[in-house]
């Protein structure tokens, strides 16, 4: 059954970020996959939210200087500020809740020109901005509920480069604030590599994967001593998918090391991690991300299908999609393979207009698909065969 308090995005509109110079994401689904050809701007609505997480982990002006400055961030040709503005709930049926940022640059310096929250308390209520800030200055009604008749309390912050809601959202009396902060840097976007799974780290529980998997031999540690029955689900769901294979086991060395070994049938030894195949590794670590425990309220993978035999993507896919009952998924991909394990309101295919800037389709909204997967055909096989209205292979 789906986690009903658990948040939501339900909605992105970015401007002048890259490629993204003016992109609307409508119904976002807890499961939500980007689909395109090289260069269609799959990655650069990962970066948006990466970005956004870094804002608030590592601050702003870190953010900006890792991306090269309005030089590089700012949309080709364009003025003004680079603008993310999301829509979500915190629970199920609780009121929609807007965040929109705005980001200028002076003197080689980013600050924040404009951020703001708002929401309206009933059905029959005018929206309200409960938050509202413009360069280190502005506005909040504190409370669990903010109300238009609340009093605003003027704040001011020590810099224009600082986020009102990452500043304020760690004090208890802004708890809508405060929610909004916990979601955002609680984000998980993944870059995962075979290559990255295959370190001995010092021994040491951790309990969630590092974003390259360097820590893979320690999630194993910390499953197998905390949570003995959900390691043996993953492992389980990894026999089926990668033929037999038996055991998984994370064994302290005397240095103090961690190492990681897979036994696999019919030999009675098992075999270090960095000598099994790019694919199983990979698969393991995707199984501990979402077989999480205590998952991370937003989680980003990217391409998923690097490495791993084609007939493993639409199982991949149908485990992305149990784990969107307790998480939100965000997944780029080029693989039709993974697409066929998907449903047509999951999937939005990018793709450039006549002036470079991507723009995006969800595939439910294209003329026949629905048919068509009715009639039992698979989203990727239309893909391929150019019944897309956009995003062709021949495009």
């Amino acid at each position: 059954m789906p986690n009903l308090s658990i948040p939501r995005i339900e909605y992105l509109h970015v401007q002048n970020y890259r490629a993204l110079h003016d992109l609307k994401l409508n119904r976002i689904t807890p499961l939500t996959v980007f689909l395109g050809p090289n260069g269609s701007g799959k990655l650069t609505i990962f970066d948006v939210f990466a970005f956004l997480s870094e804002c608030f982990t590592v601050g702003l002006r870190k953010t900006w200087d890792r991306r090269g400055r309005f030089r590089e961030l700012r949309t080709r040709g364009q003025e003004g500020c680079i603008i993310i503005e999301l829509k979500y709930r915190e629970v199920a049926n609780s009121p929609l809740i807007t965040y929109h940022l705005a980001i200028n640059e002076a003197n080689n310096r980013p600050f924040v020109a404009e951020e703001w929250l708002h929401w309206r308390r009933g059905r029959a209520g005018k929206p309200f901005r409960f938050l509202d800030f413009k360069e280190g200055e502005g506005k909040v009604i504190s409370g669990e509920n903010p109300d238009e008749k609340d009093e605003r309390i003027s704040e001011q912050l020590e810099s224009s480069e600082f986020l009102a809601v990452s500043t304020l959202g760690q004090f208890a009396k802004h708890p809508r604030v405060s929610a909004l902060r916990r979601f955002i840097t609680g984000w998980y976007l993944s870059y995962l590599s075979a290559d990255n799974t295959r370190t001995q780290p010092e021994a040491g529980a951790q309990e969630r994967l590092s974003p390259t998997g360097d820590n893979l031999p320690n999630v194993i540690q910390y499953l197998k001593e905390d949570h003995p029955q959900r390691l043996e689900d993953i492992l389980q769901t990894l026999s089926r998918r990668i033929p037999r294979l038996e055991k998984v086991e994370a064994s302290i060395m005397p240095n103090g090391q961690l190492l990681l070994q897979i036994k696999a049938a019919p030999f009675a030894n098992p075999i270090l991690a960095k000598f099994a195949s790019d694919g199983t590794l990979k698969m393991l670590a995707y199984l501990t991300v979402l077989y999480d425990p205590y998952p991370p309220q937003l989680v980003g993978i990217e391409e998923p299908e690097n490495h791993l035999h084609p007939r493993l993507l639409p199982e991949l896919a149908e485990e992305c999609r149990a784990a969107s009952a307790n998480t939100q998924l965000m997944v780029t991909t080029h693989s039709p393979f993974f697409v066929d394990g998907l449903k047509p309101e999951e999937v939005w295919v990018l793709y450039r207009d006549k002036k470079g800037f991507t723009q995006a389709k969800k595939t439910s909204e294209m003329r026949g698909v629905k048919e068509f997967i009715q009639n039992g055909a698979l989203l990727g096989e239309l893909w391929m065969e150019d019944y897309f209205d956009v995003g062709n292979t021949s495009s």
